[in-house]
């Protein structure tokens, strides 16, 4: 196995767990800025209020998303098993 070979799966890697993460962040980043702005106007500052509405939120994009993403590893992984032969010779 080629250096290149081994960058290239390690770049692939990469790119699906980001993916990965972006979509569980984003949301619960978008949350927790709205509920600041309205801490902000209400000067409200406890901080509960912020991290269970994030909790919600990444709980429902999982329960949404989740088989995507599932399907999104299990299509990456069959893809490097069906890869080895050519991997290794």
């Amino acid at each position: 196995m080629s250096p290149e070979t081994v960058i290239t799966i390690f770049q692939n890697t990469l790119e699906i767990i980001l993916l990965m993460l972006m979509v569980v962040l984003i949301p619960a980043l978008v949350v927790g800025l709205f509920v600041s702005m309205i801490q902000a106007a209400t000067q409200i500052n406890e901080m509960t209020l912020s991290f269970i509405p994030k909790i919600i939120v990444t709980v429902l994009t999982l329960m949404i998303a989740g088989p995507w993403l599932l399907n999104l590893v299990m299509d990456y992984t069959r893809g490097l098993i069906h890869d080895i032969p050519f991997l290794i010779g």
